[in-house]
């Protein structure tokens, strides 16, 4: 899917089809989201549109397959394998953690990803996955982690936080009148304890 979606979208008119895709579907959920809208906005017909992407279905897969793959290219970024896989662990979360923070759009489309076919957390998961084996190997990391379900939970902890900032807020006055600070500090946080509860004793 991944492949099949990075080929589309050397075409410009497909891409700014996912482009437009991507706007609508945050703004309005996959139910809401007007496919004359996106065609008209991207400046094609309904058409082409299908044409590309087959169906509504379709078209919600590659916008989320698509910021998926920016995610995974903006973790690439990160570059250097030295150092601890701690160490490595650590700087990765900040990482993911400030891409989705700049991304609201595909934060919204991530919350939505259950009816999709797409999985654009998977390479995301994968490389927390490796990095707390890693660990486990150099006997920095608990044997009794589970690194599938504590990548997860990492992630999870983020996309949460970010799809449900006006709520969290809301919720807890105290928590609200830290703002705008608060985002920072819950990034630190989240990191501190996803590092605290893996980390061998």
């Amino acid at each position: 899917m991944l492949q099949s979606v990075r080929h589309k979208l050397s075409s410009s008119r497909a891409l700014r089809i996912v482009t437009a895709a991507r706007d609508e579907f945050a703004r309005h959920g996959f139910d809401g989201a007007r496919v004359d809208q996106i065609a008209r906005r991207a400046g094609v017909n309904k058409q082409l549109l299908f044409y590309y992407f087959h169906s509504k279905r379709g078209l919600f897969d590659a916008a989320l397959t698509s910021g998926g793959a920016e995610f995974e290219e903006a973790l690439a970024q990160l570059g250097s394998r030295d150092g601890r896989p701690l160490d490595r662990l650590r700087a990765t979360l900040e990482a993911q953690f400030d891409f989705l923070a700049t991304h609201a759009d595909l934060v919204t489309l991530l919350t939505q990803g259950g009816r999709a076919g797409a999985r654009p957390f998977a390479p995301a998961i994968k490389r927390l996955v490796v990095l707390l084996a890693e660990g486990q190997g150099l006997g920095q990391v608990r044997d009794d982690v589970d690194p599938h379900l504590a990548a997860a939970q990492a992630l999870v902890l983020m996309v949460a936080y970010l799809g449900l900032e006006p709520l969290i807020t809301a919720s807890a006055p105290p928590l609200g009148a830290d703002e705008p600070a608060l985002r920072e500090r819950w990034k630190e946080a989240a990191v501190r304890l996803v590092l605290q509860g893996v980390t061998a004793r």
